[in-house]
């Protein structure tokens, strides 16, 4: 899937691969999409929450071993 922007959030814990997301989210225009990889299994029900609530499309989520990957398009 192409990605506008990836980012590495693994070996991060709670709430930092949310805070990382943020950040990252807010340099991106509508419609553009980010990665992100995580480690924290966590993160797979917290990122989901924080893209709903912000209103922002979770596009797919796979696990490839260890790490989460999250493909989410900014509103």
């Amino acid at each position: 899937m192409k990605a506008d922007l990836v980012i590495d959030a693994k070996g991060l814990a709670c709430p930092m691969p949310i805070v990382r997301t943020k950040k990252a989210m807010d340099t991106l225009q509508s419609g553009q999409v980010l990665e992100i990889h995580v480690t924290d299994k966590g993160a797979k029900n917290d990122l989901s929450a924080w893209a709903k609530s912000a209103g922002h499309e979770m596009i797919d989520m796979v696990e490839e071993g260890d790490v989460l990957k999250f493909w989410i398009r900014k509103a």
